[in-house]
């Protein structure tokens, strides 16, 4: 990979759920600002919120430059047909700055629900994902064909995954992980590989209360989502650090709070550990609210400022 293309999402963006649950003019006023504050990436999640590709036109019309990242787009909510196709438009028409996040926890041999809903199953994981990818590299195209084409990542936890992601996409979207486990990444996923980093942060001086929403954060995902369970435990962390409630040492392994200083120190040992991009996901006591005062405090401390480019690709 080139300094260029490692460059070009910037050292740091923004991560966040709450676009889903906001209405179409109030995401672009957001999507707007956090470019204008100088972030290099938007990255957002899927749920049964907007869809992804739909959050991502959104997302893209509203800006001018910066990079827009699923992370990720959920393969058990479309096949590789729509997937493809879908990357296609969106890398013909905002070149260069969509980048498609694939993953889906909710990939075994069982059906789980997602708020009640069924999500049937798709297989292992590893295999589901290479022939996912497999699929989509195999779909005809029709239309305009995006030049350079999308790049795609995975989220990529074990070691397996890891390795398909080095080996079949530009790299990996971790979520949820220390900063140990970035630089297990590195190492498995070799010197080239784009690894793109999601951190959790609270941006709050009270470390009482910081640690609260923190733990909140930490509680539902150690005990609803099995497979980051299994990856705390590769990395070390035990039945008293999940059983009965997350312990303190996970909390802060996992989530970053205090002051902007803090949260910029925590940043710096991600990139000194081998990640290329470190996506901040910041934590509020409202998960649905947008938090745009701590987007704005955080940018000095984490962002260079630049001019923004003359305007272009903004749709109509």
């Amino acid at each position: 990979m080139t300094d260029s293309a490692r460059n070009e999402l910037g050292r740091v963006g923004i991560w966040t759920f709450a676009y889903e649950g906001q209405p179409a003019g109030r995401v672009r006023e957001s999507a707007a600002e956090i470019e204008e504050l100088g972030y290099g990436a938007i990255w957002f999640g899927e749920s049964f919120g907007r869809d992804t590709v739909g959050q991502a036109w959104l997302l893209l019309s509203a800006t001018r430059r910066i990079s827009v990242a699923s992370g990720i787009a959920n393969i058990a909510f479309r096949d590789p047909i729509a997937t493809a196709t879908a990357a296609r438009t969106l890398g013909e028409a905002f070149p260069g700055r969509y980048v498609l996040g694939l993953g889906g926890h909710r990939i075994d041999d069982t059906v789980h629900e997602l708020d009640g809903y069924p999500v049937p199953a798709r297989g292992r994981a590893v295999a589901t994902m290479r022939a996912y990818l497999d699929s989509m590299d195999a779909v005809p195209a029709h239309g305009p064909i995006p030049d350079p084409a999308p790049r795609r990542v995975l989220a990529a936890l074990g070691p397996k995954m890891l390795e398909l992601a080095a080996e079949r996409t530009w790299g990996a979207h971790p979520y949820f992980v220390p900063v140990e486990h970035t630089e297990r990444a590195r190492q498995i996923m070799g010197p080239d590989a784009f690894l793109a980093v999601e951190q959790a942060v609270v941006l709050d001086t009270d470390l009482g209360r910081a640690r609260e929403v923190a733990t909140a954060h930490v509680a539902g995902y150690v005990s609803q989502a099995p497979h980051q369970e299994a990856n705390v435990r590769r990395l070390g962390f035990g039945d008293e650090d999940i059983i009965g409630g997350p312990s303190r040492r996970l909390v802060d392994a996992i989530v970053a709070h205090g002051d902007a200083d803090t949260i910029r120190r925590r940043v710096e040992r991600h990139l000194d550990a081998g990640a290329d991009h470190v996506c901040l996901q910041v934590l509020t006591a409202d998960p649905s609210a947008l938090p745009e005062r701590e987007w704005r405090e955080l940018a000095p401390a984490l962002v260079p400022r630049q001019p923004l480019p003359a305007p272009r690709n903004r749709q109509p």
